[in-house]
Order: structure tokens, then C-alpha cells, then sequence
């Protein structure tokens, strides 16, 4: 069999979320956040490497021009029924290679821990949601089965921009339109597919990954057009979100965009994936921000607050909003997640609050 194959073989045995190849080291799998190398197989050298590149690559001349070009590549492979989103890079002029498996099978949105606000957000004809984390804290996960669960139970038209596309989606109750980003793709880049999605009589429009103004500058033109916006930022916190949408823009700019956001942006979750100490399970820590007056406010602001949004996030449980220090209380009293691990999502200043949380929780499952 040929190394790859052999390689991704026992990822999928092994149930691994990640492949790490890096020249002079055994194949290496991430299972449940821990690195373990596959003791039985060699260690790569460059030749394997290069192998394995030709096996991606496939005599593929634009997907080769791009690595050479740009000294790296963003690409996916299908084995067996398993789709690999695939980086290319360099370390030390030998190719260096990190693949993602994405099951065939998405969860339910219900399995995720995302909570209910979420999804019913996605009822909203008009305005921006936006599901953010830093890597590996599994945006695109959720992001898919809340396309899914639209596709379940709305009858919309949804266009996604991806790159590349991971989950293969078929049309249930709505249309789903999915296009890869990239050159020889099938846009060139997310603001093309964005400026194109307007002709394309969309309900809702699904953007991978919002990374700059010109793509955050469309999604807002496409909001204002009147369609549900839904996209991705790499953050880790709602309210740095809103801090790094804003950071896109000249100062001269940013009033008049604070001003949009606030009417526009209508949920932002940001999520953190931590291991269980007793199941060893990955276990979603969620913080939500809906905008409603008090928030649209804050962001309005001349000067932009990033302590007073989250304390408005703390403060608007009855709105739907929950804060990150309320979510991380909730994993604590119910078992799943030890004080350190709570402790250390939280800087030092907001200990306290912390305590508090978990006592006043406390108390109510008690009483």
C-alpha cells in the first residue's frame, strides 16, 4: 500500500483528528488533543515527502504553481469516503504537510453543546451571524451542522464559499450551492464569491472565513441587501470580534461602521474545546453575544470597550447572550470540567466573579 494511504489509515482507526508530516520524524496523529507518533512506520525522509506531495498534487499544474508560487498550499483529498482538508508548506526547503480528517458523518447540531439561540437566530430573514474561535476550537463543525440544520428545517436557498469545501452537503428542504475558494477554483477569491452571490438569488450566504476588510466590506453590502449573512473569524473572544471587525477600517471610518455593525451584526459565538479531566471527551465551551440595544450601544461608542462588552454579554442572559464566565461555571458544577481547567480560560481580574458564579450555581441546584 502506499505510505499515505497507510498513513490515513490508521488515522482513521485510530479516530484522529489531525496528520502531522515533518521531515526526519515518525507519522504523527493528534488524538483528542494529544500527539502520538505511529511507532510502527519509519521516519520520513525527503523523498517520502515528495512523494507523498506528487500523491496530493496529482499532476494538478495549478495546484503546483501555487506551492511553488507562494510556498504553500491549502487543498483537500477524498479516501475512502473520508475528505482531508490538507496544508503544503516548507520547513527547511522539504515539503511539511498538516491534514484534517472530516468525517463523512456531521453531529447534530444537538450533540455540539451549542446552545438553542444559536440556531434560532438562523430564522432571521436579514443581518449577520458569526461563529468565531481560535484553531481547532471547531468553527467549521458547528458552522456545517447549523447549514444542516437550516437545510432540515428551512426552505432557503444557501450559497456557501469554503476553502476548501470539507462537509459535502446534498439539498434536503433548501438549495445548497457550495463553491471552493481559490485559484482553478471555483471562485478566485471570497470577495468575488461575495460580490457574485448577490446575482445569484440567494437566501442565505455561508463565507468560510471573513479575513479581510474587502470580504468584510461585502458581507455588509450583502446584510444590507437583505439576506442572513453567516461567516467565521479567527478570535477568540465575541468581544474581540466586534474589536477586530472595527480594526479593519481607517480611524476615519470606524464611526460610521460601528453604526452598521450595531444595526447589522445579530449574534456572535465564540467558542473553546477543552478536555474533559474524567471522559477524556472534547467539551464546547460557548460564549454568546446578541446584540441587542445595550450591546448595539457599546459598539457604537466612540471608544470601543472591550471589558464593557463582555461585561454587557455577562449581564444579558435574558436576552440570550451568555457570558464565557457563566458558560465555564455551568461546565464546572455539572462535573464536566475541572476548577484549573475553568480558571485558566479566565484572567486573573475576573477570579472573583468566577467564584461567585459557581457558589450562586451552586446554591440553586441545591435549592
Amino acid at each position: 500500500m502506499i505510505l499515505i494511504e497507510s498513513i490515513i489509515k490508521q488515522a482513521m482507526e485510530r479516530d484522529a483528528s489531525d496528520i502531522h508530516l515533518i521531515n526526519g520524524m515518525k507519522p504523527i496523529l493528534r488524538i483528542a488533543r494529544t500527539l502520538v507518533e505511529i511507532k510502527e512506520m519509519e521516519a520520513l525522509d525527503e523523498t517520502a515527502l515528495y512523494d507523498i506531495y506528487d500523491y496530493i498534487v496529482r499532476g494538478n499544474v495549478e495546484r503546483n504553481e501555487e506551492y511553488t508560487k507562494n510556498r504553500r498550499l491549502d487543498t483537500s483529498l477524498v479516501f475512502e469516503n473520508i475528505r482531508l482538508r490538507i496544508n503544503a508548506s516548507f520547513s527547511d526547503e522539504v515539503p511539511v504537510f498538516t491534514m484534517r480528517l472530516v468525517k463523512d458523518v456531521l453531529p447534530t447540531f444537538e450533540s455540539l453543546g451549542v446552545p438553542e439561540i444559536v440556531r434560532s437566530m438562523t430564522y432571521q430573514p436579514q443581518g449577520l451571524i458569526l461563529v468565531t474561535g481560535k484553531t481547532n476550537s471547531g468553527k467549521t463543525t458547528t458552522l456545517n451542522s447549523l447549514i444542516d440544520e437550516i437545510n432540515m428545517k428551512q426552505n432557503k436557498k444557501i450559497l456557501t464559499l469554503e476553502n476548501p469545501v470539507e462537509y459535502r452537503h446534498k439539498s434536503k428542504k433548501s438549495i445548497i450551492v457550495q463553491k471552493e475558494v481559490g485559484p482553478g477554483k471555483d471562485v478566485e477569491s471570497f470577495i468575488d464569491g461575495v460580490k457574485n452571490s448577490l446575482r445569484e438569488d440567494c437566501d442565505i450566504l455561508v463565507i468560510g472565513e471573513i479575513r479581510d476588510k474587502a470580504t468584510m466590506e461585502a458581507a455588509i453590502d450583502m446584510v444590507e441587501s437583505g439576506h442572513l449573512v453567516i461567516g467565521t473569524l479567527h478570535t477568540k473572544s465575541c468581544a474581540e470580534t466586534v474589536d477586530r471587525m472595527i480594526n479593519f477600517y481607517e480611524v476615519r471610518d470606524q464611526a460610521s461602521v460601528k453604526n452598521l455593525l450595531s444595526n447589522l451584526l445579530k449574534l456572535v459565538v465564540s467558542q473553546r474545546l477543552l478536555k474533559s479531566p474524567k471522559t477524556e471527551e472534547l467539551i464546547l465551551v460557548p460564549e454568546v453575544m446578541v446584540v441587542d440595544n445595550t450591546i448595539a450601544a457599546c459598539i457604537r461608542k466612540e471608544k470601543f470597550n472591550i471589558s464593557e462588552i463582555e461585561d454587557a454579554i455577562q449581564g444579558n442572559s435574558d436576552k440570550g447572550s451568555i457570558g464565557l464566565i457563566n458558560s465555564l461555571a455551568n461546565l464546572y458544577v455539572e462535573g464536566k470540567l475541572s476548577l484549573e481547567q475553568v480558571k485558566s480560560q479566565v484572567e486573573e481580574r475576573n477570579y472573583d466573579t468566577l467564584n461567585r458564579t459557581i457558589m450562586q450555581m451552586n446554591f440553586k441546584r441545591k435549592h
